[in-house]
């Protein structure tokens, strides 16, 4: 992400390189990290088993999955520059693996997916990035 022009356009969907990153980082890593806590999990429950399957799999998100959390278009940014945003990934992935160090049975709840440990989030976080990384047209080596 750090290596993304901040000028780049999406090939789908309509958020920016830093609308972007202050989502993976904002929403994603802090919900996975339990600082943005989540009470309710909006998927019913006759289909949880298949969503966490899913997620577990190497199957992608398909482009311009809609998030029912998140409005039609991209919200305010929060940082002046995509720097900042970066900044603020980072250490929101701190958080993360400190919370899980300090933690290692630390279960949190994803609105979409459950109750996932740190290997779920682990993959959740990992498949989140490369779909918003394919979203700027990079494609990982080896995926």
């Amino acid at each position: 992400m750090q290596q993304l022009d901040p000028a780049r356009q999406p090939t789908w969907g309509k958020m920016s390189v830093q609308h972007m990153i202050e989502h993976y980082a904002g929403d994603a890593v802090r919900n996975a990290s339990g600082r943005l806590k989540m009470d309710r999990i909006i998927t019913p429950p006759e289909k949880l088993g298949s969503m966490r399957e899913f997620l577990m799999s190497e199957r992608p998100f398909k482009e311009n999955t809609r998030n029912s959390l998140m409005g039609e278009e991209p919200g305010n940014l929060h940082f002046n520059t995509v720097q900042a945003a970066i900044g603020a990934l980072q250490q929101e992935l701190i958080f993360f693996f400190e919370a899980f160090a300090r933690d290692p049975q630390l279960v949190t709840r994803n609105p979409f997916f459950g109750d996932l440990n740190f290997e779920q989030n682990v993959q959740l976080l990992y498949k989140h990035a490369l779909h918003h990384l394919r979203q700027f047209g990079v494609e990982p080596l080896n995926v």
